[in-house]
């Protein structure tokens, strides 16, 4: 029986050039910033996306805490879609580690507009308020389905936070995917962010990392909250060549996940136990079932298709560099006898 891991795309395993990649590497203590290929890393990432530095840290988690720490002071709020991952997903790290209040929004499919995020900026020097100090935008979006921002929707955001003098960070834990659908240029993106966080172990595939790209000076204070939170790595160059290879070699192939996922959807609408399907950008499809999901996704299992529920109703599937064509058609097979 075929097993098809569609629970997420950071199951991948290294391709056989990353690993020689990996293998070739010239590495150093990171720490003591020695580490060649982690220094190759970090200002390649920032060059493509038109910011001044960069940083390699373990986790997207690890770069947004470290950025929303950055961006603001205790007592601060920062604003998010409700379904952002900064504050579903991280463990209650604004709190934790900045201890800012969120002011959480109702975007569509967490898409947000300047128009909804304006009236929700505190006035400044209430006392009785949170001061508004930074935006979250999340690209594409998890939990909407891998929705998309363009640089069109984003840029009269960046000038209202220029203009209320807030910071605009983004979680571009799928950005590329972003990118391969709108078809804007990574390089635009430094125009309009203060911060992005950059995954490189979801759809381009590497093992571990993700990488934070701001201004230099921000940069250098993310180093030290880095290092705060126990992210200072030593020889990381092992796991940094792998981000370069696969930001060289892993971009262009994101369109093949992507239709691998159009593929999938276009098969759920077609199912009868199959009530709604999101719509489908980029490579994450969710759908919503007429029974129990927990009861699907066993049957799936059965089957060898693994996938995960996302509520009591909704299962989400994931098409990475690791599902291949055949993989998709017997998944397709599956799911119409069930």
């Amino acid at each position: 029986m075929m097993t098809v891991d569609l629970r997420s795309d950071t199951v991948t395993k290294p391709t056989p050039g990353m690993l020689e990649a990996m293998w070739s590497a010239k590495v150093g203590d990171d720490v003591f910033g020695e580490d060649e290929s982690v220094n190759e890393l970090e200002a390649k990432a920032a060059a493509m996306f038109g910011m001044e530095a960069a940083i390699f840290c373990p986790s997207g988690t690890m770069t947004n805490q470290i950025a929303i720490k950055c961006f603001t002071q205790p007592l601060d709020e920062l604003i998010a879609d409700q379904t952002a991952h900064v504050y579903r997903y991280e463990g209650g790290g604004i709190a934790f580690n900045s201890a800012v209040s969120t002011r959480l929004l109702n975007g569509y499919r967490g898409i947000l507009t300047a128009e909804m995020i304006e009236p929700e900026i505190n006035a400044v020097g209430n006392i009785h308020y949170p001061n508004t100090s930074l935006v979250v935008l999340e690209n594409t979006v998890n939990k909407g389905g891998g929705s998309c921002y363009t640089l069109d929707q984003i840029e009269p955001i960046a000038a209202l936070c220029k203009r209320r003098n807030l910071k605009l960070h983004l979680d571009g834990a799928r950005i590329f995917n972003a990118l391969a659908h709108t078809g804007d240029k990574a390089v635009d993106y430094g125009k309009y962010f203060d911060g992005i966080s950059v995954c490189l172990s979801k759809g381009l595939g590497t093992p571990v990392g993700s990488v934070l790209l701001a201004s230099k000076n921000t940069i250098t204070y993310a180093r030290r909250i880095r290092k705060v939170l126990g992210g200072g790595m030593r020889q990381a160059g092992f796991l940094a060549a792998a981000g370069s290879y696969a930001l060289d070699h892993h971009v262009e192939r994101l369109k093949i996940d992507h239709m691998h996922a159009q593929i999938l959807a276009d098969e759920l609408a077609k199912c009868t136990w199959v009530i709604n399907v999101m719509p489908t950008e980029t490579n994450i499809v969710l759908f919503d079932t007429e029974g129990p999901a927990d009861a699907v996704v066993a049957k799936l299992l059965s089957k060898g298709i693994k996938a995960g529920c996302t509520d009591t109703k909704r299962i989400r599937f994931v098409t990475h560099l690791d599902i291949h064509p055949e993989q998709i058609e017997y998944t397709v097979q599956v799911l119409k006898s069930l």
